[in-house]
């Protein structure tokens, strides 16, 4: 079940770079599209929803062969959208959206890539919260290989929030902000807090009112970037 939100190209000339956002829930839809308005107004971003797969990948341990050719799958048909560059939101399948990029000749960005660059930059002590507990092991090794470029020797600490995506999938934003932002004041002795999926970036006014660290959002980092890769080929 595919959903393609934005108008079609086929048969005209599009002077805004098309970027494909590719989304394995709905509440990661809103914060990209608030990142867009504010940072990059001029691209046109699309929407492809595939909302059984973050229910699908939480029953897994692991990133299964069959999940993957799915995000193999939706990669592939958002290039025949005629995309600029494709941006997955979810962070729970990072090897297969690697490997995915690998096969196509466009930019093909995981959701967190750009926020651990950023995060690196700022000191060797990061603390990232997360509301999906299948993308924490991911999350580390993708931080761990970024770490090992940018800055060997950084360390991550990692909070679990729980229950805040169950009150976000619910219409419940104030329970999921309060939680969140708990979460990052209780943070000490790191030099920057991320903010692991893209639907939590939706506290991050409410996690910077609670704590003078730096603090990061996915979305934000990933459209700096993705921006910054396409104006660079042009």
């Amino acid at each position: 079940p595919w959903r393609v939100a934005g108008p079609a190209s086929e048969g005209c000339l599009m002077a805004a770079p098309r970027i494909a956002l590719i989304h394995a829930t709905p509440v990661s839809i809103g914060p990209i599209a608030d990142s867009f308005r504010r940072l990059w107004p001029e691209a046109e971003a699309t929407n492809l929803l595939e909302d059984a797969l973050a229910p699908d990948r939480a029953k897994q341990a692991e990133l299964t062969p069959g999940i993957a050719a799915r995000i193999h799958a939706l990669a592939d048909y958002a290039m025949l959208t005629g995309a600029d560059a494709i941006l997955f939101s979810c962070s729970a399948f990072g090897p297969a959206i690697t490997a995915a990029g690998a096969r196509l000749p466009i930019p093909v960005l995981k959701p967190n890539e750009a926020m651990f660059e950023e995060a690196l930059a700022l000191g060797d002590r990061v603390g990232m919260i997360c509301t999906f507990q299948p993308s924490i092991a991911t999350m580390r090794a993708e931080f761990a290989e970024e770490a090992a470029r940018l800055r060997p020797g950084a360390s991550l600490s990692v909070t679990l929030v729980d229950h805040a995506m169950a009150a976000l999938r619910a219409g419940d934003g104030a329970t999921h902000h309060r939680l969140v932002s708990a979460a990052a004041a209780g943070f000490s002795g790191v030099d920057a807090i991320m903010l692991a999926q893209f639907s939590v970036a939706t506290a991050l006014d409410d996690c910077r009112a609670r704590t003078a660290i730096p603090i990061l959002s996915s979305p934000d980092a990933a459209v700096r970037k993705v921006r910054r890769l396409i104006e660079q080929k042009t």
